[in-house]
């Protein structure tokens, strides 16, 4: 008991770890990108969700199973801006009071990008500068991401979870790869369903292009869950997570869904600091000041049959400048 705690005590102070600013610098930034409908329909509010394979993503401590639930898995996919893909799979089995295992997988790319390979220098000693050694018409551009997570419920109120996951990164030819470490806490506070979490993303190494070395998206949050109405026919849980990026400021998000008989789901979520551009303008000119991710809507349907719960998820999220996401989940439970 007093391990886990210490444990625990310690993932709340590691804002510490993100005092160094590395804005611009980050490799394998996919990581940054919401996995999950439920989770970004709620504006990614996901630290203190429990009870999901698809928390491998975002809090390990929330994949841990408790009671008589033995198996949840989830499929997700995203149409992410500028014809990006993004795709996850997770598988969670619990082993009883041994804790959970984990297993997920993400990608997130394109294919058949038109490759401009003209450099147009003459000079000889220009062209032996040339890196670019292809010839293909096209190129793609793939991020990885193999993870294996463990969580347990110490005593009824506290699980505490970890994840190490192997990432990598190639474009036309061109890898980089890195080990990453997830650490999360998670805490039922014993009334209205409330819960507190936290956790600690992407501590590991640096991915690698040539002789530039860029260091993960470490990223601290803290977050909370509750449930203000919670009865059979109808439930409103709301959730708010603040978090801080080693590569960003500070960022609030908060969501709220609402379900009815545990059949029907709306949700809906919100994001502020998440600013792409800001300048008070010039005499020529008005001020600018997009927020790149805005609001996110979503829904879900979920049926119980043959002693499995099957959930479908949808969410869309309002982007600006660029164009708008919608993303789909399916999860599985036992």
């Amino acid at each position: 008991m007093k391990k886990t705690l210490i444990f625990a005590l310690a993932l709340m102070a590691a804002p510490a770890v993100l005092a160094q600013s590395k804005a611009g610098r980050n490799g394998g930034k996919f990581l940054d990108v919401g996995v999950g409908a439920r989770e970004v329909g709620l504006g990614a509010s996901a630290t203190a969700l429990t009870g999901d394979a698809t928390q491998a993503f975002w809090n390990p401590a929330g994949t841990a199973l408790q009671g008589t639930e033995t198996l949840s898995a989830s499929l997700f996919y995203g149409d992410w801006i500028a014809d990006l893909k993004h795709t996850a799979a997770a598988v969670g089995y619990s082993f009883g009071n041994s804790g959970t295992v984990t297993l997920g997988i993400q990608t997130f790319g394109v294919s058949d990008i038109a490759a401009n390979r003209q450099n147009g220098y003459s000079d000889p000693f220009l062209q032996g500068l040339v890196t670019d050694q292809n010839t293909s018409e096209t190129y793609s551009y793939m991020d990885l991401a193999v993870s294996a997570t463990y969580a347990r419920y110490f005593f009824d109120r506290l699980a505490l979870g970890a994840t190490v996951k192997m990432v990598s990164e190639s474009i036309d030819g061109e890898k980089a790869s890195a080990t990453a470490f997830d650490f999360g806490s998670v805490y039922k506070l014993g009334f209205g369903g409330a819960q507190l979490a936290a956790r600690l993303s992407n501590l590991g190494t640096a991915m690698t292009f040539y002789n530039q070395k860029n260091p993960l998206p470490l990223t601290f949050s803290i977050g909370t869950s509750f449930y203000p109405i919670n009865t059979q026919q109808a439930r409103l849980m709301l959730a708010v997570d603040t978090s801080k990026p080693q590569d960003n400021n500070q960022r609030i998000t908060g969501g709220a869904e609402v379900s009815f008989y545990d059949l029907l789901f709306l949700r809906g979520g919100y994001k502020w600091g998440y600013t792409g551009a800001q300048d008070d303008g010039t005499s020529e000119r008005p001020a600018i000041d997009y927020t790149v991710e805005r609001y996110s809507l979503g829904g879900g349907i979920q049926y119980a049959m043959s002693g499995y719960n099957l959930a479908f998820d949808y969410a869309y999220t309002k982007m600006d400048l660029v164009d708008n996401v919608h993303r789909l989940t399916l999860r599985i439970s036992r």
